[in-house]
């Protein structure tokens, strides 16, 4: 399957470099489209149509407001679309795109690195289309999770916003640390290998995280009394907040 790519800002270039397929890119920024192209291989399109004309599945990366004059380029020659564009919803694709295979996708910056997360909503045309194909090329960069559309949204707080949500924990506890005395570089070591393992180890055991909490933390312990002072600080009240103001917001 040939691939190309409209857009090569960050997301997408993230996305074309975890896939580590040559494609063909579009970015009204030349020199931004030949830079991924220098580190993917492939080639560079001269516009959207053309672009749309040489492959299999055009993957949107571009800004939302783009939408339609991206399309009135692109859609005639395009056999299937996967897009990765925020706040678009399958059936404005599909307007922009009649008649044609529509695949929505919201990623992660993690697929680069092929430990990713994508929410994935299929549109009416998919089984049409190569569907299985492309979930399948999708899924070479991270755990691709099918949800009916409404459930985008807070998805998306979860597996798109929470990269930069854990980011914080990871700055919060090795600032905690050099506070008493480490070295700021191997507090932040620290924790972000204590976050990756306990991430590997919930998903090789199956645990609740709630489980996980029962084995670690003695009771009585310190490990208990500084998970309680977690909770009097308000760590799951302010979570819950970052979350429904991402929902909210999305949504409107």
């Amino acid at each position: 399957m040939r691939i190309g790519f409209i857009g090569a800002g960050s997301m997408g270039s993230a996305l074309a470099r975890g896939l580590g397929e040559p494609a063909v890119v579009y970015d009204a920024d030349h020199e931004r489209a030949e830079a991924l192209v220098a580190e993917v291989g492939g080639s560079v399109a001269g516009s959207n149509s053309e672009l749309a004309g040489q492959v299999d599945l055009v993957v949107l990366c571009h800004k939302p407001a783009q939408l339609h004059e991206v399309a009135e380029e692109a859609a005639p020659g395009a056999k299937a679309v996967a897009s990765i564009v925020a706040a678009t919803r399958i059936s404005e694709l599909e307007a922009a795109y009649p008649d044609t295979p529509v695949y929505r996708f919201i990623p992660n910056l993690p697929v680069e690195v092929g430990r990713g997360v994508f929410c994935y909503a299929a549109g009416s045309r998919a089984a049409a289309g190569p569907e299985q194909d492309v979930l399948q090329l999708f899924g070479r960069s991270g755990v691709v999770i099918a949800l009916d559309e409404p459930l985008i949204e807070p998805a998306m707080a979860l597996m798109s916003c929470g990269p930069a949500f854990i980011a914080l924990v990871i700055q919060a506890m090795a600032d905690a640390g050099a506070r008493h005395g480490l070295d700021p570089a191997q507090a932040t070591r620290l924790v972000v290998e204590t976050m990756a393992g306990t991430a590997a180890y919930l998903d090789a055991n199956n645990l609740d995280p709630a489980e996980l909490r029962h084995r670690v933390a003695t009771p009585g312990g310190v490990t208990e009394r500084g998970l309680q002072a977690l909770e009097d600080g308000g760590v799951r009240r302010s979570f819950g907040a970052a979350v429904d103001l991402v929902v909210e917001a999305t949504r409107r």
